[in-house]
């Protein structure tokens, strides 16, 4: 689309918007629903929660690079790719949170070993997924090696994905 300038304008239909809103959330909401389950410290707790900001500016921040007008076509839709990829990956984890949401819900039985259960599964599969989506992420970015704005912000989300996935397994490790 082209803007009154003749400038190449990025436009998110409002579905995406709607989308990207949620992915804000995406990565970052599997694991506080995780920490009030009273199975993890304070600390696994702060970690978690320090994932949501850290989404949300990366999100914010692909956006406005997309939408920035001294962007070139190629470093756009490398951006463009990774804004799209993210979105998949909040869509998959969506399902485990819902797991760990109704898992919240079960903490009045005193037995931790069925939550520990449902925990292990939810954050083994959301781990699963974040290692098959970062694998995207460097094809995408190895096709991107063209475009260092492009490429730069996919080394961002794969930054993110990582420490996500770190995060996971310390997690992981106590349950």
């Amino acid at each position: 689309m082209r803007g009154l300038t003749g400038t190449t304008m990025f436009s998110f239909p409002a579905r995406a918007h709607r989308k990207l809103r949620a992915a804000g959330l995406g990565l970052a909401l599997v694991l506080p629903g995780v920490c009030s389950a009273g199975v993890l410290s304070e600390s696994e707790f702060r970690q978690a929660e320090s994932l949501r900001p850290l989404f949300a500016n990366l999100m914010n921040d692909l956006v406005a690079t997309a939408k920035r007008p001294d962007v070139s076509s190629g470093d756009a839709e490398c951006v463009n790719t990774t804004v799209r990829e993210l979105l998949q990956i909040s869509d998959e984890l969506a399902s485990y949170e819902y797991l760990i949401t109704m898992e919240k819900d079960l903490t009045d039985f005193g037995d931790e070993s069925p939550m520990r259960d449902v925990l292990k599964f939810a954050v083994d599969k959301s781990s699963t997924i974040l290692i098959s989506e970062r694998k995207r992420l460097v094809q995408i970015s190895e096709r991107c090696t063209k475009y260092p704005l492009g490429q730069g912000k996919i080394d961002q989300a794969v930054t993110v994905i990582d420490t996500t996935t770190g995060i996971l397994a310390s997690i992981r490790g106590r349950l």
